[in-house]
């Protein structure tokens, strides 16, 4: 079995075939200007492996040579292998064995992959991203998972916690009637988990956009920045949700070709109901944080011009009363500069010993402040 598939080397080595002896695959390189450093692989990155034949478990074999050796022993049966952070060396055993296309092994082993959909001959290679809503943060947590498929075969390589596949393989190995339909099968039961997982996720999310709804119409400072981090955790969820459908739209376009069972086609055609649903709702949460930003900003706007005519008022109150201030001590300073000449002693002084002085000072003094008074008054000074 194993000498009538085809032999796949490391990527970006020398590919033997359509590229011809001398073309080499360019390396990829990602457009993100922080990328994600890929996680280490683990020590037992053999999840489960065993094969299948009728729906039924007949060996779980402990390692992945003896898996190959299994298989090409009981024609007609089917593995499923499980990888959990593989080495590279892992991958590309798999690969050599199960014939998997050079581009589509490069994408398993460095991860960080657009979700997506790729037909190599009677191969299938399928990337998902998880997702989960994690309570006690408030925030999203996404996953990645690769899924290579051929007639007697599933290769699962996860890059993350998320997605559960060990709930995905008791679900199938207790339901043999559905297992028995092969890999295609497989696919639509991890397909289906997937999505599935995508509903705590927007109960979250609609959670979190109601809290912020409050916040902002409370008048609280810190909502601005919670709806940033929100807008960023819902564009990634798009990200992971929108090609699903795409996807699933090229399945759904295969059926006949790939002879897909009927009954398989009804669950896949219930999943992609359910991640249009998904995608729907991921829509209109971007809109609806779109739409609360823009009431935030016009709140917090309204806010400032309350507060700078509150300002203003306390401002021209403020005036009000220097100019009373001033006006009555402009009153008051006259008498007593009137009082303080009259008051110099001096024996040379005119008008010093006169009899009607005093009543000339104080009239003065009257005079003074009374047309003070009167030039303040009319100004609205006082």
């Amino acid at each position: 079995m194993m000498a009538n598939r085809l032999r796949v080397l490391l990527p970006k080595k020398v590919m033997p075939g359509s590229y011809g002896a001398n073309v080499q695959l360019a390396p990829e390189r990602s457009m993100d200007p922080t990328p994600e450093r890929r996680c280490p692989p683990v020590e037992k990155s053999v999840i489960d492996s065993a094969v299948y034949c009728r729906g039924k478990r007949t060996d779980s074999p402990p390692t992945l040579a003896d898996t190959y050796q299994v298989l090409s022993d009981k024609p007609g049966s089917m593995a499923w292998i499980g990888l959990y952070r593989p080495a590279e060396a892992q991958v590309m055993s798999a690969a050599e064995e199960f014939g998997l296309h050079e581009l589509a092994v490069e994408d398993a082993i460095t991860a960080h992959q657009r979700p997506k959909l790729e037909r190599y001959g009677d191969t299938l290679f399928v990337v998902l991203r998880a997702a989960r809503y994690r309570d006690e943060t408030e925030e999203v947590e996404f996953g990645e998972l690769h899924i290579f498929t051929g007639p007697d075969f599933v290769l699962t390589v996860r890059h993350s916690e998320a997605p559960n596949l060990a709930a995905v393989r008791r679900r199938m190995e207790n339901d043999p009637d559905l297992l028995r339909l092969g890999p295609e099968a497989v696919l639509y039961a991890i397909l289906d988990a997937v999505v599935d997982g995508y509903a705590p996720v927007v109960a979250g999310l609609q959670n979190d956009i109601d809290e912020i709804e409050t916040e902002v119409f409370s008048g609280d400072p810190k909502v601005s920045r919670r709806i940033y981090d929100l807008s960023g955790e819902v564009i990634e969820f798009q990200r992971a949700t929108r090609p699903l459908l795409k996807m699933l739209e090229g399945l759904s376009a295969g059926f006949d070709k790939y002879g897909t069972d009927e009954e398989l086609r009804r669950y896949l055609r219930d999943v992609a109901d359910h991640a249009t649903t998904v995608v729907e709702r991921v829509d209109s949460f971007r809109q609806m944080l779109t739409d609360i930003l823009t009431i935030n900003a016009t709140l917090v706007s309204q806010a400032q011009n309350e507060e700078m005519k509150h300002l203003a008022e306390i401002s021209y109150a403020q005036n009000d009363q220097v100019k009373k201030i001033s006006s009555w001590a402009a009153i008051l300073f006259a008498p007593t500069l009137i009082g303080t000449v009259y008051g110099m002693n001096f024996d040379n002084m005119p008008e010093l010993h006169w009899v009607g002085g005093y009543p000339f000072a104080v009239l003065l003094m009257a005079v003074v402040c009374l047309t003070l008074y009167i030039v303040f008054k009319k100004r609205d000074w006082l």
